[in-house]
C-alpha cells in the first residue's frame, strides 16, 4: 500500500465517534456521513441541499451489500457528497426515526419497507419526498442504479418544488389520519375468539406458522394462543385449537432450521415455508420472547423438545450475548467472511472427517445430512428426524443414540468455534434487555435454574447502574456511554420484566423501581385526553410526526405491553391511575383491534386481563414454606396467576400489599381485581 493509500485508508468520517457499531461500520466510507444531529439538519437548511437519510442496523445483510456496492465506491460517494447532506441512522438506537420513515415509505410507495431504508428529505422541514430500500449499483430488474436515482431525485428537488410541497402536505395529512382516536367503549371480549379464528384461517397445518414464506416467529401471537388454551379455548371440528397452532408452530421452528442446533438461539426468520432455510442473523429481541415461549410450551405440554430449545437458547445468551458488565448484547450478524450463513453451514466431507463412523450415522440421519444439500451446496443442520425414530432404524437404544448425538454436537461445536465468527453488535438496548430479562426469569422459574436467574439479575443491575439516570431511563449503552432518551418500549418492557422477576425472587427494591418507571411512563408518554401512549416522551426531540404504536411488529406493541404491565402493577398495589391508563390505551386501540384482531396480540392479552383480572397470590412466611408454597403454586402453565413470595420480615410494602401481613404464622392471600379473600394457612385451604 502506498503512503497516499494508507492515508486514505486511515481517514474516517464523523461516524467514527458514535456509539453505534452499525454507524461505525460506515466510518471509513468516502461518503461524508453525519449522524442524525441538529448540526447536520442546520447544514442542509443553510445550503438548501436535500437530506439523504439511510437507515439500517449492524446485522442487516442487504445493508452490508449496499454499503459495499455504493457507499464504499468513490464515484458514488462523490455524487452523494456533492448533491446531498448524508445522514446515517441505526434503527435500533432510533426506533422513532425508523418508524416515522418506514410509514412514510409505505405511504409514498404503497409497499412495505425494510432495511436498508433510503429516504430523501426536504432540507427545511425534514419531510420525506422520495423513499426506497435497497438500490443496486447498476440498473437491474427494472430498478435504476443508485447513481441514477441520486441524480434524478436531486433534479426533481430543484425543478419540482411546488409538486413536492403539495405531496408533502398530503403525506403529513395521511400520516395524521393513520393515528387512532379514542372511542367511547372498550374492545369487546368477542375479539379474543375472533383473533383465534383469524389466526386459524392462515395457519399452516403442515409446517406451523401463519401464511406463506417468508415466515417469522411472531412470538406474541403464539403466547396469545397459549393463554387462550389456558383460558379454556379449543378447536371446533376441522378448525385447529390454539394449543395446536402454538405448539406445532414452535415445534417446527425448533426442529427446523430456525434454531441453531449446535449453539442455541433462534435466527431471525425463515425464507421458506418449512422453517428450513433461515436468515441467519440472531436478534436479542426475538430470543427473549422465544425463550419465554419455549418455557411456557414445556410447562404446558411437558415435551422435552421445548426444554431443550429453551435451555440451549438461555445457555447461548449467557455464553455469547452477556457482557462482562452484565448487559445483553443486541445481535449477531448473518454474515461472516463476506457471505451469509458461512459460520453455520457444513460440507458433508468435513462432518465425516470430524466425527467417528458411530457418531456420523445417527447425526446425519437426525440432522438431515443424508438428504440433498439445502443451502447453495452446503448443509444447514435441522432436526429432520427424531432421535427415537433414528434409534429404531439403526438398531440402537435411545440412550445410546442420545449419547452419540451429544458427543457429535460437542465435536462440531468446537470445530465451528474455530471459524471466523459473525460480527456482534455489542451495544446494550434497554427494551431488548428487558425482553431477555423476562425470558431468563421465566426459564429460571420453569426449569429451576438459579444460573438463569442470576443472569437476569446481572442484566437488571447493569440497567439500574448504567441506564437509569436522575429518574429517567436511557435507551442505549456502549463503550461507557449511556445516551438517548428512552422510548415507550424501554419503560413498558422493563416494568413487565420486573414483574416477572418479582415472581421468581422477591425484592421490595425492584417493586419500588417498577413503580418509579410507571410514574415516568404516565408523566412522559401518556395522552390523558385521547388515551394510549406515544412512542416518544414529552421532552423528546420534536419530529414531524409522533406515533402511538398499537399493532405488534418485530417487537410486541409498546401500547400493548404498557397496558398489560400497568394493569398487573395496578392490581398488585391497588393503584387506580395505572388501571385507568391501561383502559385508556384499550379504548384508543378498540377500532384498530376490531378491524384486525389478530394483529394486536399484546393488546388482546391486556384486554383479556382487563375483562378477567389475574389471580394474585401473596405468600407471607419466614420459613421454608415461603419457597415451597411458591413452587407449588407456580407448577404447570398458569399465565393468569401472579405468585409473590414475600418474606415475613418485609414490612415496608406499598399500596394494598401493606395490609397483607404475615401475622403469627405463615399465610397466603388471594386477590382478583379489587377483591381479596381472607388469608389462609395452606395451599390446600385455597383449593
Amino acid at each position: 500500500m502506498s503512503p497516499s493509500d494508507a492515508r486514505v485508508a486511515a481517514q474516517t468520517n464523523r461516524l467514527a465517534t458514535t456509539t453505534s457499531p452499525y454507524l461505525q461500520q460506515h466510518a471509513h466510507n468516502p461518503v461524508d456521513w453525519w449522524p442524525w444531529c441538529e448540526e447536520a439538519l442546520a447544514l442542509a437548511r443553510e445550503q438548501d441541499r436535500p437530506i439523504l437519510l439511510s437507515i439500517g442496523y449492524a446485522a442487516c445483510h442487504w445493508c452490508h451489500v449496499m454499503a459495499h456496492e455504493s457507499f464504499e465506491d468513490p464515484a458514488t460517494a462523490a455524487l452523494m457528497n456533492r448533491l446531498f447532506v448524508n445522514i446515517k441512522v441505526d434503527r435500533e438506537e432510533r426506533p422513532d426515526l425508523d418508524r416515522l420513515h418506514q410509514t412514510a415509505h409505505q405511504l409514498l410507495t404503497q409497499r412495505a419497507g425494510g432495511w436498508p431504508l433510503t429516504v430523501f428529505l426536504t432540507p427545511d422541514d425534514h419531510r420525506p419526498f422520495f423513499a426506497g430500500t435497497y438500490f443496486p449499483p447498476e440498473p437491474r430488474h427494472g430498478m435504476p442504479s443508485f447513481a441514477q436515482l441520486l441524480a434524478s431525485v436531486e433534479r426533481a428537488y430543484r425543478e419540482q418544488r411546488d409538486a413536492i410541497r403539495s405531496q408533502n402536505a398530503a403525506l403529513m395529512d395521511a400520516m395524521a389520519k393513520l393515528e387512532p382516536t379514542m372511542g367511547q367503549s372498550l374492545p369487546e371480549a368477542a375479539l379474543l375468539d375472533a383473533a383465534v379464528t383469524q389466526l386459524a384461517e392462515v395457519f399452516d397445518t403442515e409446517h406451523g406458522g401463519f401464511g406463506a414464506a417468508p415466515k417469522f416467529p411472531h412470538a406474541p401471537d403464539l403466547e396469545f394462543l397459549l393463554r387462550r388454551h389456558a383460558a379454556g379455548a379449543a378447536g371446533v371440528g376441522s378448525v385447529p385449537g390454539p394449543l395446536r397452532m402454538a405448539t406445532l408452530s414452535l415445534e417446527r421452528m425448533v426442529r427446523g432450521g430456525l434454531l441453531d442446533q449446535l449453539g442455541g438461539g433462534f435466527y431471525r426468520y425463515s425464507v421458506d415455508a418449512r422453517w428450513m432455510i433461515p436468515h441467519f442473523e440472531k436478534m436479542l429481541y426475538d430470543n427473549g420472547p422465544l425463550l419465554a415461549l419455549c418455557s411456557d410450551a414445556y410447562a404446558t405440554s411437558g415435551e422435552p423438545i421445548f426444554r431443550h430449545a429453551a435451555e440451549a437458547t438461555a445457555d447461548w445468551v449467557m455464553r455469547e450475548m452477556q457482557s462482562p458488565e452484565g448487559g445483553y448484547y443486541s445481535s449477531l450478524d448473518a454474515d461472516s467472511e463476506g457471505h451469509e450463513g458461512t459460520f453455520y453451514l457444513w460440507d458433508r466431507d468435513e462432518v465425516r472427517a470430524l466425527l467417528s463412523p458411530a457418531e456420523d450415522a445417527p447425526f446425519a440421519a437426525v440432522y438431515g445430512l443424508d438428504q440433498p444439500a439445502g443451502f447453495e451446496g452446503r448443509w444447514h443442520l435441522h432436526g429432520r428426524r427424531s432421535p427415537q425414530a433414528v434409534a429404531g432404524g439403526l438398531g440402537l437404544g435411545e440412550a445410546q443414540v442420545d449419547a452419540l448425538l451429544a458427543s457429535a454436537r460437542a465435536t462440531l461445536f468446537a470445530a465451528r468455534e474455530r471459524r471466523v465468527r459473525p460480527g456482534c453488535d455489542d451495544k446494550v438496548l434497554t427494551a431488548w434487555n428487558a425482553l431477555m430479562v423476562k425470558g431468563m426469569a421465566r426459564a429460571a422459574r420453569v426449569f429451576d435454574r438459579p444460573d438463569y436467574l442470576e443472569s437476569a439479575e446481572q442484566a437488571l443491575r447493569f440497567i439500574r447502574a448504567t441506564l437509569w439516570r436522575q429518574g429517567r431511563l436511557r435507551a442505549t449503552y456502549r463503550d461507557g456511554i449511556a445516551h438517548l432518551n428512552a422510548y415507550l418500549d424501554d419503560y413498558a418492557n422493563l416494568i413487565d420484566a420486573l414483574l416477572e422477576l418479582l415472581q421468581t425472587r422477591w425484592s421490595g427494591d425492584r417493586l419500588d423501581f417498577a413503580i418509579d418507571l410507571a410514574e415516568v411512563l404516565l408523566e412522559q408518554f401518556q395522552d390523558p385526553e385521547q388515551g394510549g401512549f406515544w412512542l416518544t416522551g414529552h421532552d423528546h426531540e420534536p419530529l414531524i410526526h409522533r406515533p402511538k404504536p398499537l399493532a405488534d411488529e418485530s417487537m410486541p406493541s409498546g401500547n400493548g405491553v404498557a397496558a398489560f404491565a400497568l394493569q398487573r402493577l395496578g392490581h398488585l398495589i391497588g393503584e387506580p391511575r395505572y388501571l385507568n391508563a391501561a383502559a385508556g390505551a384499550l379504548k384508543l386501540a378498540a377500532a384498530s383491534m376490531r378491524r384486525m384482531p389478530y394483529a394486536h396480540a399484546m393488546l388482546l392479552m391486556a384486554l383479556e386481563e382487563h375483562l378477567q383480572p389475574p389471580e394474585v397470590m401473596v405468600i407471607r412466611a419466614s420459613d421454608d414454606r415461603l419457597e415451597t408454597w411458591q413452587r407449588q403454586a407456580q407448577q404447570g402453565y398458569r399465565p393468569h396467576r401472579l405468585v409473590l413470595a414475600i418474606p415475613a420480615s418485609q414490612t415496608r410494602l406499598p399500596g394494598t400489599l401493606a395490609a397483607m401481613r404475615a401475622g403469627d404464622r405463615p399465610c397466603i392471600y388471594r386477590c382478583r381485581g379489587t377483591h381479596c379473600e381472607p388469608p389462609v394457612g395452606s395451599l390446600a385451604e385455597l383449593a
